[in-house]
């Protein structure tokens, strides 16, 4: 059994908005909590337990959902239902920062010190 799969009042929000176009909603059930697995660990797709479907499938779904925009219609209808805390934080890609010392700052702080130091 895999720790933190959806409760049936969780897939009561998402039923609505995945099962539109199939009618499948145990096969995108399962799809969806593997994929929400893979975001909640940070695993690699291809470490997805057998036990929510082959990677491959869920990988492929999470791209078609991706280009419809299905996650910022999800994350709007949490937001207009109440359903997510106003605490709900999410983090980007793009801000989170190496360290100087990760990126090459040595030639940046190489080109600094040749710069005339202006004094005040």
């Amino acid at each position: 059994m895999i720790r933190g799969l959806m409760s049936d009042e969780e897939w009561g929000l998402f039923e609505p908005f995945v099962t539109v176009e199939t009618g499948r909603p145990g096969q995108h059930r399962r799809t969806l909590d593997g994929i929400f697995w893979i975001t909640r660990t940070g695993a690699p797709w291809r470490d997805l337990p057998e036990e929510l479907g082959n990677w491959n499938s869920v990988y492929q779904q999470f791209r078609r959902w991706s280009l419809e925009g299905l996650w910022d219609i999800l994350l709007e209808a949490l937001a207009d239902c109440g359903a997510a805390p106003k605490t709900v934080q999410m983090i980007d890609a793009t801000v989170i920062r190496a360290h100087h010392q990760a990126a090459g700052a040595a030639t940046a702080l190489r080109f600094a010190a040749r710069q005339p130091r202006v004094s005040p």
